[in-house]
């Protein structure tokens, strides 16, 4: 079941990868066209007190940080990091992948107002990611395309985090504190062993409210549902985890995911866009994206199989892991994501957005060329 379901989702997010990069051009071409204005206003209508770009980067986004949540439960349950000496090549991988590209952001970046960026080259996007990956088909060692999750997962995971420590704006610790309560108690159902899913969707969209209101980033409620829900260490398909996860992959990858897309990379493009290259905060993303990146990943898991704590997946050598850490590289929706906390000045964040597509874009070919490379000559 759980093979079944790891090639399930890894042809979803082949397929989601197409999907992605279609709604991004129909995006790009609406925002610079005639009916420009038409379009931005449309993300813009209130709906219940907020706006739909608020609805889907608050709303629908914590239904992805739930996915996330529960894939990683997957992985420490029955997966990769059920057994500690798999999961260390993967989280230190990630760690690499989150600590240098930070690093090289800040190299152009320390000291400036856009300091506060620095978030934006650590995740890597796992649809984009496992998507390019796809594309190589049988030579692709199943090993490396788990190994990849793994990562991105874990890489996530560290996004997450940094959202809730550094972009937590004008803390309510009242409703902070109720929200924590909520959550306090879905800890209880789930200690209690109440398997039903209605109780913890009610207390998860309750909690979600109150995180709202907090200034915490309401898709950390996401992540904190995905906690409380029931693993029940069973794989049959009837753990509410499972069930869970296994019904949110198509939706996330192919509505929530493609909708973020669409409201999220409206950016017009001027005649002098390539200027933009030279200010700091693109040379750090791209640094971070291009550089940081496979340097962090490779270097990371270079240190621990010397160190003998693990060793590289079944079939796997180091020319295909600069390509993996190069594949890393492809940012998109978290660094996104994390641009429109990070930055208010909207001259900042479409100059971020189309340095964050155009390093992506990079990653995945080069990433794509390298493994290419690489997997035919280890045939």
């Amino acid at each position: 079941m759980c093979n079944k379901l790891l090639k399930k989702i890894i042809n979803d997010e082949k397929s989601g990868g197409i999907v992605l990069i279609f709604c991004t051009i129909v995006s790009l071409i609406i925002a610079n066209s005639a009916f420009r204005e038409g379009y931005l206003h449309f993300w813009n209508i209130s709906l219940a007190g907020l706006s739909l770009e608020l609805w889907i980067n608050d709303g629908l986004m914590a239904i992805f940080f739930l996915m996330i949540g529960l894939e990683l439960k997957r992985e420490v349950f029955i997966g990769e990091f059920s057994r500690p000496r798999n999961a260390i090549l993967p989280v230190a991988a990630a760690l690499g992948g989150m600590v240098v590209p930070v690093a090289f952001f800040l190299l152009f970046n320390l000291g400036l107002p856009t300091q506060s960026g620095l978030g934006i080259p650590m995740a890597t996007d796992i649809a984009f990611a496992l998507g390019v990956l796809s594309l190589l088909g049988k030579r692709v060692p199943v090993s490396l395309k788990v190994f990849l999750m793994a990562l991105a997962v874990v890489d996530d995971l560290g996004a997450i985090l940094v959202i809730a420590i550094f972009y937590t704006k004008d803390l309510m610790l009242l409703y902070l504190s109720i929200a924590l309560g909520i959550f306090a108690f879905l800890i209880v159902l789930n200690r209690l062993k109440v398997y039903s899913l209605i109780p913890y969707f009610i207390g998860g969209a309750i909690m979600w409210y109150f995180m709202l209101l907090s200034g915490v980033h309401a898709t950390i409620s996401g992540v904190l549902l995905a906690m409380v829900i029931p693993f029940a260490g069973r794989t049959d398909g009837r753990s509410p985890s499972f069930v869970v996860m296994h019904k949110l992959h198509l939706p996330v990858t192919f509505i929530i995911l493609p909708v973020f897309a669409l409201a999220n990379t409206a950016v017009t493009i001027s005649s002098d866009w390539h200027t933009l290259f030279a200010e700091p905060i693109s040379l750090g993303i791209l640094s971070g994206l291009l550089l940081g990146k496979p340097i962090g990943i490779a270097l990371a898991c270079l240190i621990v199989v010397l160190a003998k704590f693990s060793k590289l997946p079944v079939g796997v050598n180091w020319y295909n892991m600069v390509g993996v850490g190069l594949l890393g590289g492809i940012g998109f929706t978290m660094s996104i994501f994390i641009t429109l906390l990070a930055f208010d000045d909207q001259q900042v964040i479409d100059t971020s957005k189309i340095v964050i597509l155009t390093s992506s874009l990079l990653a995945g070919i080069l990433g794509y060329a390298c493994l290419h490379l690489t997997l035919k000559k280890s045939k």
